[in-house]
């Protein structure tokens, strides 16, 4: 394993107990620059991981917890007349000077807001009275969204869940994990002794040298079969977006620096393969009623798809 991957894991085993896999895909969606989406139950540490994460890559990070009351200027900033200066000022909001947004329970805004973001999320910018403002880089959104009590709520549009790179689920802790987090938690929070262990600027060389990781033709073709299998399976009405194949790419070959190789091989295709596709799929009206879960039908396109020879 990358040895800076393997200090940033250390430090955040000292908070997010058995959830290596969970720590290690998040960390590729930033090593790509790639929105996640964690959809999840309550409790389960979903702020908790991207708290730790932000602290200890050394970057800036910020909260918004979303409502129904939370107003798209909340989120890119607003202007406001400055009677000093005898001129308009930009208030900036939630997005501005961050590396990292925790957006908790996006479901819970209004789909005005979540188109604000949208922007953000797509642009890299703001876009606020005509006028553009730069946000920082990196600059990753971590939406959470409960999986429960949905009273109230507002589905995420195919168009803005496929803007997030991959979909993860941390899930319940095991029963020593479980425990462990119950002891360290008696006294103190285990978050107020993560230290951070590199820089944002670490993070942007890491971006870079995850850009120049080999993929060989074999496995690109591989990519776009794969695809292309999404498209043709029966219980799929839509398929894998070209978008969500880029994705694809994208984060085998952070899979593959994770693994501290320079090239990609077919199983780092396969590791990611459902939590980049998994919501960029829609399942046809039959498959939905039948409870048929996406990534069973996503297996069925890697299952029909050969293998290439592996080429470094």
């Amino acid at each position: 394993m990358n040895s800076d991957i393997e200090r940033v894991l250390g430090e955040i085993r000292k908070v997010i107990k058995g959830k290596d896999d969970v720590i290690l895909h998040t960390i590729m969606a930033i090593l790509v620059d790639g929105h996640i989406l964690l959809d999840d139950i309550p409790g389960v540490g979903k702020t908790t991981l991207a708290v730790t994460l932000g602290k200890t890559l050394g970057l800036k990070y910020n909260r918004i917890q979303f409502t129904p009351d939370v107003l798209p200027s909340d989120i890119v900033g607003f202007s406001m007349y400055n009677k000093a200066l005898n001129e308009f000022s930009y208030i900036p909001g939630a997005v501005n000077g961050v590396n990292i947004l925790l957006g908790d329970e996006i479901n819970r805004t209004s789909s005005k807001t979540q188109s604000a973001l949208l922007e953000a999320m797509e642009e890299r910018q703001v876009t606020v009275d005509g006028k553009s403002y730069p946000l920082e880089t990196p600059f990753v959104v971590i939406a959470t969204q409960n999986n429960v009590g949905a009273a109230g709520t507002q589905l995420l549009p195919y168009a803005q869940l496929d803007r997030f790179l991959i979909k993860l689920t941390i899930g319940y802790p095991d029963f020593d994990s479980q425990l462990e987090i119950i002891k360290d938690r008696q006294t103190d929070n285990p978050i107020d002794f993560v230290k951070p262990v590199l820089t944002a600027a670490n993070v942007l060389r890491m971006q870079h040298e995850v850009r120049n990781v080999t993929v060989s033709d074999e496995v690109l073709n591989y990519i776009n079969r794969l695809v292309f299998a999404t498209r043709e399976i029966e219980n799929i009405e839509v398929g894998v977006s070209p978008r969500g194949a880029i994705a694809l790419c994208s984060t085998a070959k952070a899979k593959a620096y994770i693994s501290g190789r320079s090239y990609v091989v077919p199983e780092d295709v396969i590791d990611v393969f459902t939590l980049v596709c998994s919501h960029r799929i829609v399942l046809s009206q039959k498959a939905r009623f039948s409870g048929v879960d996406s990534a069973v039908v996503l297996m069925q396109a890697i299952n029909n798809t050969p293998l290439p020879n592996p080429v470094k």
